[in-house]
């Protein structure tokens, strides 16, 4: 069930290169999430959660920082928002 699920809910994240076309930002809760675009080579600056969800989305390149909460799923849902957010 857990994986028919996911398959419903997946996103295509717009790329442009090995980074991210745009700078963008969100809030979900009291989480903030702040992601823009890096040089080719400089790779995920980015800490916690927000690093993990950025490489699983295939991202290499982009610069982040994530303000307010400390709350992990908060985090997650903040990055996963932002993403949803990029215009290719």
């Amino acid at each position: 069930k857990a994986v028919s699920q996911a398959k419903k809910t997946m996103m295509d994240v717009k790329m442009k290169g090995t980074t991210i076309p745009h700078d963008v930002q969100d809030k979900y809760s009291s989480a903030k999430v702040f992601l823009k675009p890096a040089p080719k080579g400089s790779g995920i600056i980015a800490g916690g959660v927000v690093r993990t969800v950025l490489e699983l989305a295939g991202v290499h390149d982009v610069s982040s920082k994530m303000l307010g909460s400390s709350n992990k799923i908060c985090n997650i849902r903040c990055t996963l928002s932002a993403l949803s957010k990029l215009r290719g």
